[in-house]
């Protein structure tokens, strides 16, 4: 009889692709990993592709045997980027519209739907002026059917939420639906408890419009799970780093923007067992940038930012830069080599699936082409709406037979420059994807990485090497050093940025040469530099071994290389333990004679300080503790932070005053594997 042994599957979704690995709960020894191409139109055929191969993989597991399912995803960092949501309405209660207008911050809000209501609370969260129900009632009704959530954020509802819990109580009362559902609400004080109304809105709005979206993939991975017989509990990676049920990550879809670092972050220390390190995470899309101090990823204290939005969520601090494996990699006017930031398909990987590819490389290098859209070709992304042109829809239908030569379509029109705009359109909204040479395409040439048509990339490294008078090998070997500077330049500059400030190369041109010499070492003039990174880097990705010899070595750093390097994301998505923080604010009253505690649920005075740490205590461990039971632990410790802030008066007034205590009520637990 097989012995059942407690497997998590995690799953990790990143630009490219999506990884998939077996993990023995207990142990943490990886039992079986896989890759698959992600796919944009739809995550859960990738998901679905990456589960089938692990399995294949670890042939000697069950589908019965998983307990645990965790899944790190780029999904909502990616809508917010690029501009999609549903659409929403946010309520905003005791707002200053004029000012709001005046100066620009309504542009901020991360929606035109803006409703703009009397009512509110002041810091010390006295009521100022009763919520106007009449006219919040008249605007939600006015938008049912019109939108899919509703955000609400109130100007001090931090120090008393009662009217962001009136309006989403009204909220669910007219929106409820015969069936008995209602319209989902994000209220501004359950995402952060900090002062900042403006982002606190902001982050409530891009939480209500992720809602829908993020519903839409938790059901469809669900089934892609149910297809094959995984009855696990599905978890959701936060930005943190920290793990969540599915259906608490629904309700706060913008928790999860960052998942992929946080896991990469976790996943090192999980595989490396190295606490103080810079992990650099080199996938197809992007090269994410963290630092593990004790074992955990360092959080951004002032928000993620993400897509030109600043929110109020506590995500892990990374430097990301548009260079990955699949960036487009093509010589300029000069001959210059250029890598990134867009990312395309490689052509060993489209010559892979699409054959042809290979005769029309061929038909270039045997006329020499030299316009800049040599070795590029365009293939269908995902299913376009209804607004496309003519013009638009006439080109998807010739790409519907399969990838076409970039060159051949410009040169089909006088206009090629139109056409050129057009395309960049049609790209920016994933309806066409274009495929050209990269740095995956240097390595097969080279061969350093072998898994598809080498014979492609090297035409294609042929066309581009000829512009810059280069052997194809010495052209390859410049694009590898290319990826190795720019991540060490990309290393230096977090470094820099966390220690003084975010260098400007382009700006700098002495710091850039000394940063030029300290890289390559030309051994040339009367002025040599030297680098030393003083914490080892643990570099994860499937490229690694080719890249990061080239950034260790000029910085004088040891390298770190795990095992299971490919797939650490999928494995840092699993290793996680689910965290819930709440904090509350003690505020003085009566210039101090009194203490008013500001908790979840509303605010309470009392006449000594202590007697409200107490109370706080008694009401918050049980609730953190509560919520990281609904949050997916099997059991959770609580802990209590206490922070008083005091400030210094000179004058004969005394040595200090008392300005508050902020008490932070942290519980962490394991996951539980119960079966759904």
């Amino acid at each position: 009889m097989r012995r059942q042994m407690a497997i998590a599957l995690g799953i990790d979704t990143g630009g490219t692709y999506t990884d998939a690995v077996l993990v023995d709960h207990a142990s943490g020894e990886v039992l079986a990993a896989a890759k698959a191409l992600t796919t944009r139109h739809d995550l859960s055929v990738g998901i679905g592709q990456a589960i089938a191969a692990v399995f294949a993989a670890g042939q000697s597991r069950s589908p019965e045997d998983v307990h645990l399912v965790a899944l790190s995803t780029t999904f909502a960092t990616n809508a917010i980027a690029e501009g999609r949501g549903s659409p929403v309405c946010l309520l905003l209660i005791g707002y200053d519209r004029e000012l709001m207008e005046r100066y620009g911050f309504q542009q901020e809000l991360a929606t035109d739907d803006v409703v703009y209501l009397r009512g509110g609370h002041d810091v010390l969260g006295n009521e100022v002026t009763p919520l106007d129900e009449a006219a919040a009632r008249q605007a939600i009704l006015a938008r049912r059917g019109r939108v899919e959530a509703f955000a609400v954020s109130g100007y001090f509802a931090v120090r008393n939420p009662a009217h962001e819990l009136r309006l989403r109580a009204l909220v669910e009362e007219l929106t409820a639906s015969a069936g008995g559902s209602a319209l989902p609400v994000t209220c501004g004080h359950e995402l952060s408890t900090r002062l900042n109304a403006v982002r606190r809105a902001t982050t409530a709005a891009l939480n209500a419009r992720l809602i829908p979206l993020l519903r839409e993939l938790i059901a469809s991975v669900q089934r892609t799970l149910d297809e094959r017989g995984i009855a696990a509990p599905l978890m959701v990676v936060k930005g943190d780093g920290s793990l969540v049920r599915a259906a608490w990550a629904m309700q706060r879809p913008i928790e999860t923007i960052l998942s992929g670092p946080a896991a990469s972050a976790v996943g090192a220390w999980h595989l490396a067992g190295r606490g103080d390190v810079w992990v650099v995470d080199v996938g197809g899309t992007t090269t994410d940038i963290v630092a593990l101090r004790d074992g955990q990823p360092r959080l951004n204290p002032e928000g993620a930012r993400v897509g030109g939005w600043r929110t109020m969520v506590e995500a892990v601090d990374v430097h990301t830069t548009g260079l990955g494996g699949d960036s487009h990699v093509r010589a300029d006017g000069h001959g210059r080599l250029r890598i990134g930031p867009r990312r395309v398909v490689p052509l060993c990987l489209l010559a892979d699936e699409y054959p042809q590819v290979v005769d029309e490389l061929r038909r270039q290098v045997a006329i020499q082409e030299t316009s800049d859209a040599r070795a590029q070709f365009l293939l269908l992304g995902r299913r376009p709406g209804n607004w496309l042109s003519e013009e638009d829809r006439a080109l998807l239908h010739r790409l519907e037979a399969g990838p076409q030569s970039l060159s051949p379509l410009l040169g089909e029109t006088r206009f090629g420059w139109l056409m050129r705009r057009r395309l960049e359109e049609l790209e920016a909204q994933l309806v066409v994807q274009r495929a050209g040479f990269t740095p995956t395409d240097a390595l097969h040439v080279l061969g350093r990485f072998q898994r598809w048509n080498a014979e492609a990339s090297r035409l294609g490294a042929a066309l581009l090497a000829a512009q810059a008078n280069l052997s194809v090998e010495t052209f390859c070997e410049q694009v590898v050093q290319g990826v190795s500077d720019r991540v060490a330049t990309e290393l230096v500059s977090k470094v820099l940025e966390d220690e003084v400030g975010l260098p400007d190369w382009e700006r700098e041109p002495s710091a850039a040469a000394l940063l030029a010499r300290a890289l390559s070492n030309p051994g040339v003039g009367d002025l040599a530099c030297e680098l030393r990174l003083r914490r080892p880097l643990v570099a994860i990705g499937a490229p690694v071994e080719a890249y990061m010899p080239g950034v260790a070595n000029p910085l004088h750093t040891e390298l770190v290389i795990p095992p299971h390097a490919a797939v650490a994301n999928a494995v840092g998505a699993v290793a996680g333990t689910v965290v819930q923080r709440l904090r509350v604010l003690i505020s003085p009253l009566e210039g101090g004679e009194r203490f008013r505690l500001h908790l979840p649920d509303g605010v309470r005075d009392f006449g000594d300080l202590e007697e409200a740490v107490r109370h706080a205590r008694q009401v918050m461990f049980p609730l953190v503790e509560a919520r990281a039971r609904q949050a997916g632990a099997e059991q959770a410790e609580v802990q209590m932070a206490r922070h008083d802030r005091r400030a210094k008066v000179g004058g004969g007034w005394g040595e200090e005053v008392y300005l508050g205590t902020e008490l932070t009520f942290t519980a962490v637990g394991r996951p539980s594997p119960a079966r759904r």
